[in-house]
């Protein structure tokens, strides 16, 4: 378990990360959302000891952490910092080394992530001959080459195209097992919710809600999507009001009583085609609590 406890920064009378606290739990993705400048990026550094915070702390399984659990991490900082004109396997050994795995597990394991981001026959190429797309897999491959403990990825899927994205969740999810935590950031508000089993939003350097991905979408109004024929009857709906409609369909909030106490209304009065429970994405959440 990663958890952050009342993290802060300042920078002189500007706080930018106000007393911040969540979990990452292992096993699960969590997504860490916000708009520019809503301190992701200095939360993540802070997590990761890049920046000291000027309160609060980072917790590893309940203990303070210390560097070394940090140097089991696995990290993607928002600045990549790869070498542009070294040869893409000797640079990805060369950093597992630095995690201390010996030569051959370290290139055993660089060539697996390399095959697996459909880079095995590039590997001696260097950096700066990728496009930015390959580039970005050699970034996630650093972070993962050591095997890490925790993962902490700020935007990774920047500049992937949808099907490097399938691969880059497919290798998180068989090579990371349930005992690592994983936190990034993104501003893919729907990859987010597709990927994400925990959600974490900040705004204005403060956490505004946190917690489990499909409850989070849950908490808004009870919304059922009608589709109907005579929609004269959404006049005067018992325990009901009209929200909106979108594309040929009503959508109803049920504010008292029982969902099916409103079909059996509607069912008397005109034929009912569709009638299903409407869940808001994870957008309208966003900008709910955000603005």
């Amino acid at each position: 378990m990663l958890t952050v406890r009342g993290l802060s920064r300042a920078y002189g009378d500007k706080r930018v990360v106000d007393d911040v606290s969540f979990e990452v739990r292992p096993g699960r993705l969590t997504g860490f959302v916000g708009a520019n400048g809503a301190g992701k990026t200095t939360t993540m550094r802070m997590l990761m000891g890049v920046l000291a915070p000027t309160s609060g702390e980072v917790l590893w399984q309940g203990e303070p952490i210390t560097d070394d659990q940090r140097r089991s991490f696995g990290y993607m900082p928002e600045e990549r910092g790869l070498y542009p004109r070294m040869p893409l396997l000797d640079q990805l050994v060369f950093l597992a080394r630095l995690h201390g795995l010996d030569r051959p597990a370290a290139t055993e394991r660089a060539r697996h992530l390399l095959a697996h981001f459909g880079l095995d026959g590039r590997r001696g190429d260097l950096l700066d001959e990728l496009s930015l797309g390959n580039q970005q897999r050699v970034q996630i491959a650093a972070a993962l080459v050591h095997r890490p403990t925790a993962l902490v990825l700020d935007e990774p899927f920047s500049g992937l195209d949808p099907l490097a994205v399938d691969s880059m969740v497919d290798l998180l999810q068989h090579e990371l097992g349930p005992d690592v935590p994983v936190l990034f950031s993104s501003h893919q508000l729907e990859l987010v919710e597709r990927l994400c089993d925990d959600l974490v939003i900040l705004s204005a350097g403060r956490v505004v809600v946190a917690g489990p991905t499909d409850e989070l979408r849950g908490r808004g109004p009870l919304l059922y999507r009608v589709v109907l024929e005579d929609e004269a009857v959404l006049d005067s709906l018992p325990g009901a009001r009209l929200d909106r409609h979108e594309a040929g369909a009503a959508y109803v909030e049920v504010m008292s009583g029982e969902p099916a106490d409103l079909l059996s209304h509607l069912t008397a009065r005109t034929r009912v085609s569709e009638f299903q429970r409407h869940v808001e994405p994870l957008a309208h959440v966003f900008r709910e609590v955000t603005r």
